[in-house]
């Protein structure tokens, strides 16, 4: 159930809090109040489209908080197995939108935006403005269907997507093999060609930094040469300037006043340890001239080896060791294509037998559909004379589909007649936009049986009925409502008379300025407000009297149903 919501800076809506209860809340309003901005809140937080402008003007960012109760025992285990505990029976999510990006949250922890979506399809269901318009293609008829058959379907539906994924993997493998024989000799050329090529180059793992370092020292030699004999020239011996000389000499002079003040020897100490470092250096670079060799030879050799792994590289991967992954990768295919009437034999009984699976799953899905349909025919053709629907006739029609699919072989389509002695036909050929509407409240009446503690939102569900048959609406969400909590959006006085709570969104500008406030009405401001829906600007005692009495017999209604 979902315990309060709220929001600040979000478009006209400056700050607003609501505390939604058990049963039917009714939100109500005047055109443009801001009505579906608190519908549009609800959606944002849960994970959906941030449309472009919403944060208040002057405002640097915007915020919503949900806060759900969860009772049931089986969301607690779905949510446990997602990763999601619960806070003293709650679930608080959060959103904060600002220009550049949002950030949602998850009980005070940073989740994606994705995940809110998951956990949001287990605790409430939104009919949005113009939801029932989906109603109109068949592809939302299987999913409705499916949805009801859900605890049934569920589990076969799984084992079809691993085998549909099996099956187009073997497909996908078995058009390799539609190619005739000359094809396959000219790839087979094509492909001993270019792993000749990669295994005549011999080529092995790091080579090439290898080759670079060595390139490198003999291209530069010359460089490295009269560097090492200027450092020689600078720290030996020879030269009345060299640091070898005048370390040397200084070492000298402290054994000759050594003798004259005792307190010298770490001076001393530290020139002999500097002597005995300078001789080391001296010899290294000694040594490193001696073996010092600019062998113009191998450097052709290298040049070549380097022109070589260049213009493989240019054809076949950017490091040898892509090139190398290359080569084994064809290696496979030349064997493919060197055994190709047995390979061919081998994947085309793959083929088959991931097909034979798919059609056997997909068989027991068509078998459940079919059942399911069946049921829900009887649910539906109940919850639409309830809805006013005097002399309804609904049926499901499952047909095979030309392929395969994700969701098994068939395709739904709901059929409706909803007028004595009409012949019954598709729904999108028949059912007008008020009567649409009604349907899809009618499909989720009977899809909410099986989630008891879902939250239903309505918004405008209203849209293109009026008298009688809103009167029938009205005692629909009354009887959804007992076992649901149910939030709607409404413009009708049939309908907002049914509420148990009611909340009255409204706008007003102060110094130019125009926020929206909610806040919940007592008795006395229910009446009001009916009595606005009834007579519009001008409300006299006649309207009042008739809210009342329309208010009385909504609670009556309740009573009795």
């Amino acid at each position: 159930m979902l315990e309060s919501l709220t929001v600040k800076n979000l478009a006209l809506i400056e700050y607003a809090e609501i505390d939604f209860k058990k049963g039917l809340n009714i939100l109500s309003g005047e055109t443009g109040a801001g009505k579906s901005i608190v519908i549009g809140s609800i959606n944002i937080a849960l994970g959906g489209k941030i449309p472009k402008g919403i944060i208040r003007h002057n405002a640097d960012s915007a915020y919503i908080e949900l806060v759900f109760s969860i009772r049931e025992d089986s969301i607690k285990k779905e949510l446990e197995r997602m990763g999601v505990s619960l806070e003293e029976g709650q679930l608080i999510i959060a959103r904060k939108l600002m220009e550049s990006r949002s950030i949602c949250r998850l009980n005070g922890e940073t989740v994606p935006a994705s995940k809110i979506k998951e956990i949001a399809s287990l605790i409430i269901d939104i009919h949005g403005q113009h939801e029932h318009q989906s109603l109109l293609y068949c592809a939302k008829h299987l999913e409705i269907l499916d949805t009801f058959a859900k605890s049934r379907l569920q589990e076969w539906k799984v084992k079809n997507q691993q085998a549909y994924h099996n099956y187009i993997k073997w497909k996908k493998e078995l058009e390799h093999y539609n190619i005739d024989e000359e094809q396959r000799r000219r790839e087979l050329s094509f492909l001993e060609f270019e792993l000749q090529e990669i295994d005549h180059a011999g080529l092995i793992p790091g080579e090439e930094e290898k080759l670079n370092v060595e390139y490198k020292r003999l291209v530069h030699g010359q460089q490295i040469v009269q560097g090492l004999e200027e450092i020689a020239s600078l720290l030996g011996y020879e030269g009345n300037h060299s640091a070898g000389d005048a370390i040397s000499q200084s070492v000298k002079t402290i054994q000759r006043i050594l003798e004259y003040d005792e307190n010298l020897n770490s001076i001393s100490n530290l020139l002999i340890d500097l002597e005995a470092l300078i001789d080391d250096v001296n010899r290294e670079v000694s040594s490193a001239l001696d073996h010092l060799e600019i062998d113009e030879e191998r450097l052709y050799e290298i040049q070549t080896r380097m022109d070589v792994i260049h213009s493989l590289k240019q054809k076949y991967g950017k490091t040898i060791e892509d090139i190398l992954v290359y080569a084994e990768r064809k290696r496979e295919e030349y064997e493919t294509y060197l055994h190709f009437e047995e390979k061919k034999m081998a994947v085309s009984k793959k083929f088959a037998q991931a097909k034979q699976q798919l059609i056997d799953i997909g068989r027991k899905i068509t078998e459940i559909r079919i059942e399911a349909a069946k049921q829900l025919e009887q649910l539906m053709k109940h919850s639409l004379l309830d809805l006013n629907f005097l002399d309804v006739q609904f049926e499901i029609a499952i047909r095979p589909l030309d392929n395969f699919s994700i969701n098994g072989m068939d395709q739904a389509e709901f059929l409706i007649s909803t007028n004595p002695g009409e012949q019954i036909r598709p729904l999108k050929d028949v059912a007008s936009g008020g009567e649409l509407s009604r349907i899809m409240l009618a499909i989720k009446s009977v899809l909410a049986e099986s989630d008891e503690d879902i939250t239903l939102i309505f918004d405008e569900i209203d849209t293109g009925i009026s008298g009688r048959t809103a009167q029938k609406v009205s005692e629909k969400l009354s009887l959804i409502s007992k076992n649901h909590q149910v939030i709607c959006i409404s413009h009708l006085a049939q309908i907002v008379a049914m509420a148990d709570h009611h909340f009255l969104i409204e706008k007003e500008v102060i110094d130019q300025i125009t926020k929206t406030n909610i806040y919940e009405l007592d008795r006395k401001q229910i009446v009001q407000e009916l009595a606005r829906l009834l007579g519009g600007t001008e409300i006299t005692k006649k309207t009042l009297d008739s809210a009342v009495e329309m208010k009385d017999l909504a609670n009556r209604t309740k009573i009795t149903k």
